[in-house]
C-alpha cells in the first residue's frame, strides 16, 4: 500500500545543516532549501512558500496551510468589514499562541478540548474564540484557499444567566453611583437610562442627542448610517419616568453631543466606575448587561405583552419568551389550573 501524502513539511537535513521544505508532487519527492538552520526562521520561510504556492496553484489541502495564516487573512480581510471586528482582534492573540506551527488539518475534537483546558477561561469565552477559528476556516474555503473545511468543536453553550436587580437593589446601585467622585456626573444617568430602556451598554454610550426626540417621545437607538445588526437597536418610546431625566440632561448637553459624556467627551467604557458602584452598594454578580436583564424581567413581571416588550428591547419574541418567560404572571397558568 502506498504511503499517505503528508503534504509539504519542514525537515532537518543533517548533512546540509539546514532546514528543507519537502513535499510530494505527481508521485515524486521534491525539496527546497529554506536557507537557514534556525527553526523559527525556517517556519517563516515555509509559511511564505505555502502562501505563494496557494496563490498560484489554487485551493490546497488543509494539511498544507497553517492555522495562523488563515487567522491573519480572516482578520485582515473581514475584520474591518464586520461589526464584530474588535471581538475578532481579541480572539486572535490566544488562538495564534496556541495553534502556532499547526496546520488546519491538525484541528480535531481532542485538540479543541485541549485548547479549552489550556485557555482556562469560561465556556462562553472559549466558544467565542473557537467560533472565530471556525469563521476563519469557512472564509478560507469561500475564498478557495483550501479545498474543504475542517470541523471546529465548540464547548457547550453556557446556560443563560438569571441575575437581575430587585427594586431595592437598583436603588442601592443608583445611590452608590451618586457617591462616585469621578463618575457621578454620568454614571447615574447611564444606570437610569439602562434600567428604563433595557438597551445594551454600547448603544447607550454611543447615543447622541439627534437620536433623541424629546417632543415626540422616542429614541432612535440605531443612528442614521449605521447598519442594523443581529443585536438590533430599535426605535422605542421614551418611558414617562425617564423623560424628566433626559430633559435635565439635555440642558447640560450640546445639540450633536453624546447623551452620556464627561465634560462633552464621550465615555469609552464605564466598566470600572460601574464595578466600583456595585462594590459600594454591596452587589455581587452585577455587570452593566444585568440592567438589560433587569428591564426585561421587570417588564415580564408586570405582565407586558411579549410582542410589544420584545420590540421595545430590540430582541425577538422567541428570545424574550425563552429567557424571561418564567417571570410572566401567566407563565404556565393554563397548564397549572386547567385539569
Amino acid at each position: 500500500m502506498p504511503r499517505r501524502n503528508q503534504g509539504p513539511r519542514l525537515r532537518w537535513l543533517e548533512k546540509r545543516q539546514c532546514y528543507y521544505i519537502v513535499w510530494t508532487e505527481n508521485g515524486r519527492s521534491r525539496e527546497r532549501s529554506t536557507g537557514t538552520k534556525e527553526r523559527a526562521e525556517a517556519e517563516i520561510e515555509f509559511a511564505g512558500w505555502l502562501r505563494e504556492r496557494q496563490r498560484i496553484g489554487g485551493p490546497v489541502d488543509p494539511s498544507q496551510v497553517f492555522i495562523t495564516d488563515i487567522l491573519a487573512d480572516y482578520a485582515a480581510e473581514r475584520g474591518p468589514k464586520v461589526k464584530a471586528g474588535e471581538r475578532i482582534a481579541y480572539a486572535l492573540a490566544p488562538l495564534i499562541e496556541y495553534w502556532q506551527g499547526k496546520a488546519i488539518a491538525d484541528i480535531t475534537r481532542q485538540s479543541c478540548e485541549n485548547y479549552s483546558d489550556w485557555r482556562e477561561r469560561s465556556a462562553g469565552t472559549v466558544r467565542r474564540e473557537l467560533g472565530t477559528l471556525r469563521a476563519a476556516i469557512n472564509h478560507a474555503v469561500a475564498e478557495r484557499r483550501i479545498i474543504h473545511s475542517i470541523p471546529v468543536h465548540l464547548p457547550d453553550r453556557p446556560p443563560s444567566k438569571d441575575r437581575w436587580l430587585k427594586k431595592y437593589e437598583a436603588a442601592l446601585l443608583l445611590r452608590a453611583s451618586l457617591r462616585s467622585k469621578r463618575a457621578r456626573l454620568y454614571l447615574p444617568l447611564f444606570i437610569v437610562i439602562a434600567l428604563h430602556t433595557g438597551q445594551r451598554k454600547e448603544a447607550i454610550l454611543s447615543l447622541r442627542w439627534p437620536q433623541v426626540d424629546l417632543a415626540g417621545g422616542h429614541i432612535q437607538w440605531n443612528p442614521e448610517g449605521r447598519e442594523q445588526t443581529k443585536k438590533r437597536r430599535p426605535r422605542a418610546r421614551i418611558p414617562s419616568k425617564l423623560l424628566p431625566h433626559l430633559r435635565r440632561a439635555r440642558e447640560r448637553g450640546s445639540d450633536l453631543g453624546f447623551v452620556i459624556h464627561n465634560d462633552g467627551r464621550a465615555i469609552g467604557d464605564i466598566k470600572k466606575s460601574f464595578a466600583s458602584a456595585c462594590h459600594r452598594a454591596g452587589l455581587q454578580g452585577v455587570s452593566p448587561h444585568v440592567l438589560r436583564h433587569t428591564r426585561a424581567t421587570w417588564g415580564m413581571q408586570a405582565g407586558a405583552g411579549v410582542w410589544e416588550l420584545a420590540g421595545f428591547l430590540g430582541m425577538t419574541p422567541e428570545t424574550l419568551e425563552k429567557v424571561y418567560g418564567h417571570h410572566h404572571p401567566d407563565f404556565q397558568l393554563s397548564a397549572a389550573e386547567n385539569y
